[in-house]
């Protein structure tokens, strides 16, 4: 079969793979209809390896039909699926806990093991949430970064009443957005220095969408909201000066979600969060058998899929076309990929 195969810094190549060999109790083996690319690819490609172990199948966002499943399987063979990705032990403190999420013994296909820019992979199949009619192929493959999103909303825990500031629209942020619309606050702010993302923003539930190009973050939010801040403040650029703009943004007993990560350490004011009693809140990854089933469930409501999507490769198109857009930040939505399909 063939897969993208990462082997290290600028080499990913589309090579003519083994079988994944036949699934073990507990997993399936699936043929991936869709599968979608994002900046941790195209980061791994331009400086890793950092999150993966090459030689590795690349692919932790995808979906697609159960072909082969041992005969005591909890999925059937002929169900289409979105799989989370993230695999998690079940047995330590922490998924006990119900936070799968931080397992001591957390591993992403795509990156650790072979992931789903194949034709078949084989995961366990605790990942998997099953596919409604009105989810297409396509919707689905981004289930897995709205499972992200959503996670990092509910960390965040939005409510009615709150003003709210997303920081960054492109990538994981467009999803942010999404996510904390379907919450419903009073206010929904996206801020962000390109004005498409900023449309998408829009078009994703943002009530303003602001460009910060040539601004102060912290004083922009002032202006917007009366000098009182936003009672919740998500950060998803990624920027490195990004997350003190955003502590000094945030309202007395406001609540700061940090998402975006940055690529060196940033420095805080805690005295002023302190005096504020400002939650400083970190998100990662998502709790699967929670945020995965409700990103199903959003998307079949919901025009998100269509909104975020640039466009769909084939495997062979997959680097000049997906991962270099990526690396460039020319990409303008998320750009998906049908294994099965050739250029």
């Amino acid at each position: 079969m063939r897969a993208a195969v990462y082997h290290g810094r600028g080499d990913i190549r589309i090579e003519d793979v083994s079988r994944p060999r036949s699934p073990e109790p507990g997993e399936v083996l699936l043929e991936v209809r869709r599968a979608a690319i994002c900046g941790t690819d195209s980061s791994e490609w331009q400086h890793g390896p950092r999150l993966t172990r090459p030689p590795v199948v690349l692919g932790h966002e995808f979906a697609g039909v159960v072909v082969e499943a041992p005969a005591d399987s909890v999925v059937a063979e002929g169900t289409r699926v979105v799989s989370g990705a993230g695999v998690w032990c079940a047995a330590c403190s922490r998924c006990r806990a119900g936070r799968t999420n931080l397992c001591e013994a957390y591993y992403t296909l795509g990156l650790g093991v072979d992931g789903g820019l194949a034709e078949l992979v084989r995961v366990p199949a605790r990942t998997l949430v099953e596919l409604p009619e009105g989810v297409s192929d396509e919707a689905a493959a981004v289930a897995q970064p709205f499972a992200v999103a959503i996670h990092a909303v509910r960390r965040s825990r939005i409510g009615p009443d709150d003003e709210v500031v997303v920081i960054g629209a492109g990538g994981i942020g467009a999803f942010i957005v999404a996510a904390a619309a379907a919450r419903r606050p009073a206010r929904l702010m996206a801020l962000d220095v390109d004005a498409s993302r900023l449309r998408t923003a829009e078009r994703l539930g943002a009530t303003e969408a602001i460009d910060v190009s040539d601004a102060d973050l912290a004083a922009v939010i002032g202006e917007r909201t009366a000098g009182r801040g936003a009672t919740v403040v998500i950060e998803a650029s990624g920027a490195a000066t990004v997350p003190a703009a955003a502590l000094a943004a945030t309202a007395i007993g406001g609540r700061l979600v940090i998402v975006g990560l940055q690529s060196s350490p940033s420095e805080l004011d805690l005295f002023s969060a302190a005096v504020r009693e400002i939650e400083i809140t970190t998100s990662v990854a998502h709790v699967c058998d929670e945020d995965l089933p409700d990103a199903v469930r959003l998307l079949a409501h919901s025009d998100v899929a269509d909104v975020v999507t640039e466009r769909t490769l084939a495997l062979d198109q997959l680097v000049a076309q997906g991962i270099e857009p990526l690396a460039a930040g020319t990409a303008r939505g998320k750009i998906l990929v049908d294994p099965r399909a050739s250029a």
